[in-house]
């Protein structure tokens, strides 16, 4: 046998790579562990989420392995380490040393109507905070901030890190995109997440919000986890434990993490729509906001402000929330906000000073008044039906990537407890087509629930979870 140099130098390497791939976990066997019910190791964790941000691991093989963990699940330690791994996939925020305990965000797991992070960045920006909200999109049902704001002419969510250090600089708070270099195997996960059903996996919803947050290194998070009839999470139950691992995984990431459990049952606010959301949100940060959405963002400030010791209790807090809202400085904060990320001054100064919104923001060609055909007073008003029929008139998308329609959308008239007389009118809806096509109506109609007396008042939120509850 002739000994070439190759197969001498070969001879020389082979064992370290055989000591190499013994060790390194491979694909089949760790999806095969998840997907007979076992624990991974810390390892197969982290090579698992390295491979998805490489892109060294086939999208079949991701989407076999987030299934697996869809219905196996994933205990406490593998999903903070899930959380970890996604996290160290790529950067995070670096902020002066000034800034220390100062820089605050929140989160909610989507809603109808909800539109509380318009309002609360500036005013916790207007309390002395820093707040650099990473924000998304809409998807099926649910609005997204970031479609809200697009609505406003020139509004750019797309910010590099020096954009966003000068922004919160200068105004305090910005919401924006998710950069390229951002937890980039959260990017990929999610992705394919929306595709195989598996975006409702606690463990996996758990590491996508967790390590999006705390890429912001920040000092304290709230988080508004929904449930009811047009949550994620139907049941308080399910949402108490997405709650509880969001708060335990936040906490061991060095964030003093915050959850508010709310019901989802009635649209939050008297609009709902894109640009119409972003009227509702000047009304509140001029005094003038709807009680349901005043109470999310003055208790959600209230609690963040009290975790980073502003204030010396959440009560406390909730009253300077309150206060900047009543007295306009949150308002000045949004308007420097719009202009910061690109919307011309005098837009932005006839949106916030003059409520000028029709001027600003592309109205709908044609409204539509719905009435009702009984006495009696509003007992609900069924946010998931209400947010289908919007959906097909283009507020949402279907799939990511689609386009949503900013200017149509409905203002309700008639909120829970009002008392309404037959032929009243109960619902505006703008829309783009010149005929509001009758199965909208009748899904519109049917959304509205009527009582012969008073419902009682709807506590909206019904539990605070915080690391030492």
């Amino acid at each position: 046998m002739i000994i070439t140099s190759t197969t001498r130098r070969v001879a020389l390497i082979w064992p370290y790579f055989a000591t190499l791939m013994a060790a390194a976990p491979q694909i089949p066997e760790i999806i095969r562990i998840k997907r007979d019910g076992g624990v991974l190791k810390d390892a197969d964790i982290e090579f698992f989420v390295q491979g998805v941000a490489k892109g060294t691991i086939q999208e079949s093989q991701i989407g076999a392995m987030l299934m697996a963990i869809r219905l196996q699940g994933m205990n406490a330690s593998e999903t903070a380490v899930l959380t970890r791994a996604m996290l160290s996939s790529g950067e995070r925020l670096p902020w002066p040393k000034e800034w220390h305990g100062l820089v605050v965000d929140k989160h909610s797991t989507g809603g109808v109507g909800d539109k509380v992070s318009l309002s609360l960045a500036p005013a916790l920006a207007a309390c002395g905070c820093k707040v650099p909200m990473i924000s998304g999109r809409g998807l099926a049902h649910t609005g997204g901030t970031l479609d809200k704001l697009e609505s406003i002419p020139g509004f750019c969510v797309q910010q590099s890190q020096q954009q966003i250090l000068h922004i919160l600089e200068t105004v305090g708070c910005c919401i924006v995109g998710q950069t390229e270099s951002l937890v980039p195997a959260d990017r990929v996960l999610y992705g394919i997440r929306d595709v195989t059903s598996t975006v409702d996996s606690i463990p996996l919803v758990t590491g996508s919000i967790i390590s999006k947050k705390a890429c912001e290194n920040l000092s304290a998070l709230v988080l508004d986890v929904k449930f009811g009839k047009a949550a994620f999470y139907k049941s308080e139950a399910s949402a108490r434990e997405l709650a509880i691992s969001m708060v335990e995984v936040g906490t061991q990431c060095g964030i003093r993490t915050i959850a508010v459990l709310s019901k989802m049952d009635n649209p939050i606010g008297l609009r709902v729509g894109n640009s119409l959301e972003v009227m509702e949100s000047v009304e509140c940060m001029q005094g003038k906001g709807p009680a349901d959405l005043v109470q999310l963002v003055t208790k959600q400030g209230g609690l963040l402000l009290n975790a980073i010791g502003k204030v010396g209790s959440a009560e406390e807090g909730e009253e300077q929330i309150r206060s900047v809202l009543l007295d306009g400085s949150a308002l000045a904060k949004f308007e420097a906000m719009l202009t910061a990320q690109g919307v011309e001054a005098g837009v932005a100064r006839r949106l916030c000073r003059d409520s000028d919104f029709s001027g600003t923001m592309k109205p709908a060609k044609y409204s539509t008044y719905l009435s009702v055909d009984q006495d009696g007073f509003v007992q609900s008003i069924d946010a998931m039906a209400l947010a289908i029929v919007l959906q097909k008139l283009g507020v949402g998308r279907s799939q990511v990537g689609d386009p949503v329609n900013h200017s149509v959308g409905v203002q309700i008239l008639a909120p829970v407890g009002h008392r309404l007389t037959r032929g009243e009118k109960w619902i505006r809806v703008f829309h783009e087509e010149a005929e509001l096509a009758g199965e909208h109506v009748a899904a519109l109609q049917e959304s509205l629930d009527i009582g012969p007396v008073p419902c009682a008042p709807i506590t909206l939120i019904t539990d605070i979870i915080s690391a030492s509850s």
